[in-house]
């Protein structure tokens, strides 16, 4: 018994540390048959690393499918006898952590709606002092790193050593594409906060749909992830929760397969001789634009001087408008996204405001 119990262990360690890591299974546990059938095809397909299903599912609105509650844990257990895959639960109260823990759940992930409240990540937490499990945690269902960071220490200072991070994206006004806009960046900023901290993708919950599912994992991968988790369903149109947005076995190994998985580095001379030349062109013209975005600046102060002394208000929209829809019609002759020239504009006007109010009121 111990012998299979350290063998198990083992796996697990094994499952965790593996890159990339694939973490699949329906988004509910609906009855024990549905859960069993699932995680035996994920299995058959050998692309899968743990098995996940949703026990406990905490719903925007009342009288939605809240999942089917403990008595789907003897189910992902038996799964895992079946398969010999590490299981995965998502858990939001200390009573939820006892009871996957009781029925040798392998890794726990906190979830969006519970990373947003520290009064929550932290009673699972504090269940989980003297626990050796690896925890996963989603980003916050608003874009707020603190919060993401936060409950990373609360974690930690748990004593659990194995954590990762979960990229599900953020709910944001005015997006339409996504379920929840990906907001990459923020994604990309937890790596450079946390250098050498697992972070997987999760593209389900981002896309909401099955159409762009592959296109978003694909380029969680090219942004170097460490994994997936993908939900997965034996019959994804009848399923009781996200029907829209789950895939069968068969065809998550099928995305799985043409996926091209990129690699962080590669061991060749003349590839990072090529790269470093390359970067160093980019950083000349970075000091370029510091140098003209800083004289810019300089400007703004004068208009600023100027408005203060004739009592000018400093926002002129008919102005700005100007400026925005210039910027934009270039920089499509450029090749520069509307997007993106948007959202630089925007921080560069923003920080003209500042300068000037600091001006007007100094």
């Amino acid at each position: 018994m111990e012998s299979t119990e350290t063998n198990h262990q083992s796996s697990v360690k094994s499952a965790w540390n593996k890159r990339p890591l694939i973490i699949s299974g329906p988004c509910s546990a609906e009855t024990e048959e549905q859960v069993l059938e699932t995680a035996q095809r994920l299995a058959k397909t050998g692309q899968v690393d743990m098995l996940r299903a949703g026990i406990w599912k905490p719903r925007t609105k009342p009288g939605m499918f809240e999942g089917i509650g403990a008595k789907g844990l003897p189910w992902l257990q038996q799964a895992k006898k079946l398969t010999g895959l590490p299981t995965t639960v998502e858990v939001a109260t200390g009573k939820q952590v006892e009871d996957a823990l009781t029925f040798d759940v392998d890794v726990l992930w906190i979830g969006a709606r519970t990373t947003v409240n520290p009064f929550s990540v932290q009673e699972v937490a504090d269940a989980l002092r003297g626990v050796d499990v690896p925890v996963l945690i989603k980003n916050p269902i608003n874009p707020d790193l603190e919060l993401w960071q936060g409950a990373v220490e609360r974690v930690a200072r748990a004593g659990i050593k194995e954590i990762g991070l979960i990229h599900r994206g953020f709910s944001s006004y005015g997006n339409t594409e996504f379920r929840n806009a990906p907001m990459w960046h923020l994604a990309i900023e937890m790596k450079r906060r946390m250098p050498g901290m697992k972070i997987i993708n999760d593209p389900s919950h981002i896309c909401g749909r099955r159409d762009i599912l592959q296109a978003t994992a694909q380029k969680a991968i090219d942004l170097d992830f460490d994994g997936l988790m993908i939900e997965s369903h034996i019959d994804p149109d009848n399923a009781w929760s996200d029907a829209k947005q789950q895939i069968t076995p068969e065809r998550l190994a099928e995305m799985l397969t043409d996926i091209i998985w990129r690699r962080e580095n590669v061991p060749s001379e003349t590839f990072h001789a090529a790269l470093d030349k390359l970067r160093e062109q980019i950083n000349h013209i970075d000091d370029e634009l510091m140098q003209l975005i800083s004289q810019r600046m300089n400007i703004a102060e004068k208009i600023g001087a100027y408005k203060k002394n004739n009592n000018v208000t400093i926002l002129q929209s008919t102005r700005w408008n100007e400026i925005l829809d210039k910027a934009v019609r270039k920089a499509e002759k450029l090749d520069l996204s509307e997007e993106f020239i948007t959202r630089y504009m925007d921080a560069v006007h923003m920080e003209s405001i500042n300068r000037q109010n600091k001006v007007m009121n100094d």
